[in-house]
């Protein structure tokens, strides 16, 4: 079975007027779904557990002509510096990795934000620590946060298709063009289905431009090619440690702009369900469905508790958390991870952060059923008490 014949239409149509209808399909196929409307030039895969479904769906839809090209690379390194050149030469691409896969290829994703390409990737989470696990886990988020990608979080099948293909609007921003990961927590999301209500596959996004980057694409008519920044490094002199820091920090800059493109077509950085509530969770991922249970089920016991559901990592929403806190006096911070990158976050962005609980907090590929959250509430409520 061929491609349909697909239209391009504007992302707002896409986005926010295009009829839409249920689909009940896991995440992985939700990510093939973005894909398929996403007007891609080229993707590259190495397969790795829990990505690969949703890498060998999107070779599906090569061969159905919905993609220029698509080919499996050596391995994680070669599959991001491949993509890194297909984007170079001015292609809309995607790729997507787990876990190892992720530390491995770790080189190329600064180099993806130092030369400004807005490559799309999916993340699908899962442990990288010894014992080895290919368990749900979101510990490589942390390695990630400070190589100068924007970062969204998937709570469910329905965010990982629309963060995925609004990804793209965003990135190609000519005042932002950078690289943008989104990340779902691998199994949880990847490997269940669940209702996701998706427009009409015979749509697409215009294609990408690339005249409209603020640096040129990589090809023999624009000469010299590419300006390239490695002579500044090499060199140990005032000039080059200027040039080095003056980049780094329109990298920054940048990620500070795409703000306003998130609040569009994200819906904001973050949602905010009962704000005035004493008692906070303050979670991003799988994390905020589990929170969304105890919630639930502690207003059943008469506990108040609000939520806040963070969906932009990088840039993080500072001075959004900041304003969504003023209130709380207790707020707790479920994670899928042992070292608590969300935690330290938040932390670090608001005052009086010894009203921040750190945990639960589980890893391994365990669950985190409603009753551990609703647990560290109480015992935090007993303790400000």
């Amino acid at each position: 079975m061929m491609a349909k014949e697909q239209c391009v239409k504007n992302p707002e149509y896409i986005f926010f007027e295009a009829p839409r209808e249920k689909a009940f399909i896991t995440g992985s196929e939700a990510v093939a779904e973005a894909v398929k409307r996403a007007n891609v030039d080229m993707a590259i895969a190495y397969p790795i557990t829990p990505q690969s479904e949703s890498m060998h769906l999107i070779g599906d839809l090569y061969a159905k002509g919905y993609l220029k090209d698509y080919y499996r690379a050596e391995n994680e390194f070669a599959v991001m510096a491949a993509i890194h050149g297909a984007s170079l030469g001015g292609g809309r691409v995607f790729t997507a990795t787990s876990g190892p896969g992720t530390l491995r290829a770790m080189e190329m994703f600064p180099v993806w934000a130092g030369s400004r390409q807005p490559i799309v990737s999916a993340f699908m989470c899962r442990g990288v620590s010894l014992p080895p696990s290919i368990q749900p886990e979101n510990i490589e988020m942390a390695f990630l946060l400070d190589t100068g990608m924007l970062m969204f979080h998937a709570e469910d099948a329905q965010d990982y298709f629309d963060m995925i293909l609004k990804a793209y609007v965003i990135a190609e921003q000519p005042e932002v063009h950078l690289p943008v990961g989104v990340f779902a927590d691998g199994f949880f999301v990847t490997h269940t289905r669940d209702l996701v209500m998706l427009p009409p596959d015979d749509i697409k996004l215009p294609e990408y431009d690339p005249k409209s980057a603020p640096v040129p694409a990589f090809d023999m008519e624009t000469p010299p090619i590419r300006v390239t920044r490695d002579p500044l490094l090499n060199k140990s002199n005032y000039t080059s440690y200027a040039a080095n820091a003056t980049w780094h920090q329109e990298i920054l800059a940048a990620a500070e702009r795409a703000k306003k493109h998130i609040d569009r077509y994200l819906g904001g950085m973050i949602e905010v369900t009962n704000p005035n509530a004493k008692v906070l969770i303050a979670a991003s991922g799988t994390a905020v469905s589990q929170s969304r249970e105890a919630i639930r089920a502690l207003e059943k016991e008469g506990i108040e508790v609000g939520l806040i559901k963070i969906k932009s990592i990088r840039p993080f929403p500072t001075q959004e958390i900041i304003k969504a806190t003023e209130k709380a006096d207790i707020i707790v911070v479920p994670e899928f991870n042992a070292g608590g990158w969300l935690c330290r976050e938040i932390k670090a962005a608001i005052d009086n952060n010894s009203r921040v609980i750190e945990g639960p907090r589980v890893y391994g590929g365990m669950t985190m059923p409603k009753e551990i959250i609703m647990n560290e509430i109480k015992k935090a409520i007993g303790k400000n008490k």
